[in-house]
């Protein structure tokens, strides 16, 4: 196989040209012949291949039918277009609730506390132990967490997930305690801590969270700045916006917390321009603005777009009916998804950046 006389690529560069096919049909050419069926467990591999895929943001999003009473999930892919996946093999009706890596956390609907890890590309799954803690009848003000994180090593292949919320008293309303559950992949049990907030969230702010340098981090619901929850000494912390960045201080100016390339991003969103700041030193906290896109050939759509994926070539931007990306290097909006049939809540609404990866639950 290695030689060349024979008419046979070396190894090195079958694996390269494997290590660029979707997940689905890596796993399909396992039959092919041993060697390939031992690539998917090969940690040479796994790296190589975990490598070339973070450099291709997807975007996950689940599409409500009016019509139908059950949803879908859709997959937009710059390189490969549209598909539908399907996490029917947790069978149960389950909502979305973090991605991090190519692992989705998914909660019960019907069983409140019950929560799963799951690798949509190869079906595997994880059903979580619930915790002694019962998260159910403590969180404030519905029972469910304020903030559900999902942080994936792609290199030691391990996870954790973070339930994270206002505690209240039977009877009594939040008095500001913070309760954080975090589950560890490798121990399999949760662990807790208390702190005291004072800050709120909304949907968007929730389903933006960026996993980076070994921390969580979310927008506050006032854009006043972003909360950190550093994961190897439990630690929560504010981190500053870049000095020039303002948040609804006229033009409509809307700010998202995003990914790019392995760094902390901000989108500033205002009625004509987009602004994208991404932390080059994290230690510091030195931002540096790395490109502004004009909105003008997209006018009528500013008011409802959000920025949910991106890299250094391309951002994937989701309206009430339409995924958009948006090239950088030659400044093109192109549409790649749109929703042909009335949906019962915006596409942004349940929208995730996503990855296609070799990572398991187990």
């Amino acid at each position: 196989m290695n030689s060349l006389k024979d008419g046979f690529f070396p190894d090195e560069v079958i694996l390269q040209i494997l290590a660029r096919l979707p997940v689905k049909s890596l796993y399909r050419s396992k039959t092919v012949c041993k060697l390939w069926c031992r690539l998917s467990s090969d940690k040479y591999f796994i790296q190589l291949y975990n490598e070339l895929s973070v450099k291709n943001p997807l975007v996950l999003v689940e599409v409500s039918e009016v019509s139908e009473s059950k949803s879908s999930l859709i997959c937009v892919d710059n390189l490969r277009g549209v598909s539908e996946i399907s996490l029917d093999f947790l069978k149960d009706r389950i909502k979305v609730r973090a991605s991090c890596n190519g692992l989705l956390c998914c909660s019960s609907i019907p069983d409140k506390g019950v929560y799963y890890v799951c690798n949509p590309m190869t079906r595997e799954f994880r059903l979580l132990p619930k915790s002694r803690e019962r998260p159910v009848t403590r969180f404030y003000p519905d029972g469910e967490a304020t903030l559900v994180g999902l942080a994936c090593n792609l290199l030691s292949q391990k996870f954790n997930v973070v339930l994270a919320g206002y505690h209240r008293s039977f009877g009594h309303r939040s008095d500001g305690t913070f309760i954080c559950l975090v589950f560890d992949s490798e121990l399999n049990k949760w662990r807790k801590f208390v702190s005291y907030q004072d800050d709120h969230f909304t949907h968007m702010n929730r389903n933006q969270v960026v996993f980076v340098n070994g921390s969580l981090h979310w927008l506050t619901g006032g854009c006043s700045c972003i909360l950190v929850l550093d994961l190897d000494c439990d630690i929560w912390r504010k981190m500053p916006f870049p000095d020039k960045v303002s948040y609804g201080s006229g033009s409509g100016n809307r700010i998202y917390l995003l990914e790019s390339d392995g760094c902390l991003s901000l989108i500033q969103i205002s009625d004509a321009w987009m602004n994208i700041w991404v932390l080059k030193d994290y230690e510091r906290q030195e931002w540096d603005l790395v490109d502004r896109v004009s909105l003008r050939c997209i006018r009528g759509l500013v008011p409802g777009i959000f920025p949910i994926s991106q890299t250094g070539e391309y951002v994937f931007l989701a309206t009430h009916k339409q995924v958009l990306v948006y090239q950088r290097k030659n400044r093109v909006w192109k549409e790649m998804y749109s929703v042909k049939n009335g949906c019962t809540l915006p596409l942004w609404f349940s929208a995730h950046a996503f990855r296609s990866t070799i990572f398991s639950c187990h």
